[in-house]
């Protein structure tokens, strides 16, 4: 068979779209639900340590995940565009399923571990996002704030998980010194430590870049409001 053959008609395609359409508004709140808690499960891994009830639970959030995926692969009229324009959220599905093969040396190795973790960091917070863009519909200030926020959270688990005092020398001693450090780097204040880890390097590089990204808009939306403020105050002094 030819791969004309293999296309859907244009009648099948719009079919399977306005369903795709319709499968991502039905699963939008309880996708935003999911994704906040593995967001949650992630966090307190990195920063706690595993344990067999955080490994049960992203189990079952991730096989949901993938099921999620699948489905919506399966609807869309073309699947390389679809491929194309998820490949982080793929790499992000595959990622944990490595951890199922713990008994090969190559992903026991140290080096190995840390590289998932920060698959793991990326993908989560691609997910995140996507999960809040499709909730809010990126309703300005209140949506960055927010995302900001869960970047904050999971930016300071990655570089605590990363750069911690034990094994770094100079690195976090806790989790609330991280997430200060990772607080100071979003508000492009900076701080007196920089990582040491290549993980740790990139997670970093990743935050500022974000940061240089959200915070000039952030610091012009709390400007224009008390612009504003101001200018109502003078406003009514003059009538």
């Amino acid at each position: 068979m030819t791969d004309s053959e293999n296309q859907p008609s244009k009648e099948e395609a719009e079919e399977r779209l306005f369903t795709l359409v319709e499968l991502e508004e039905w699963l939008r709140t309880p996708m935003l639900v999911l994704s906040a808690v593995w967001l949650a499960l992630v966090v307190a891994e990195l920063a706690l340590g595993v344990s067999r009830l955080l490994e049960t639970l992203g189990s079952v959030i991730w096989m949901i995940f993938l099921a999620e995926f699948a489905l919506r692969l399966w609807l869309a009229p073309d699947k390389a565009v679809f491929l194309r324009t998820n490949w982080l959220s793929v790499i992000a599905l595959v990622a944990p399923a490595f951890r199922l093969l713990r008994g090969f040396r190559l992903l026991r190795a140290a080096r190995a571990a840390r590289g998932l973790r920060l698959v793991r960091v990326v993908g989560t917070a691609n997910r995140t996002m996507n999960a809040l863009r499709a909730t809010m519909h990126r309703r300005g200030l209140g949506y960055v704030l927010a995302l900001t926020t869960l970047v904050n959270l999971l930016g300071a688990a990655g570089m605590y998980a990363f750069e911690r005092a034990p094994e770094v020398e100079g690195g976090f001693t806790s989790f609330g010194d991280a997430l200060w450090w990772t607080a100071m780097l979003l508000s492009t204040m900076g701080s007196a430590y920089w990582p040491v880890t290549a993980e740790g390097r990139v997670l970093c590089l990743l935050l500022a870049v974000y940061a240089f990204a959200v915070f000039g808009y952030i610091t012009a939306a709390f400007a224009s409001f008390f612009v504003g403020r101001d200018a109502e105050a003078r406003g009514d002094k003059r009538t």
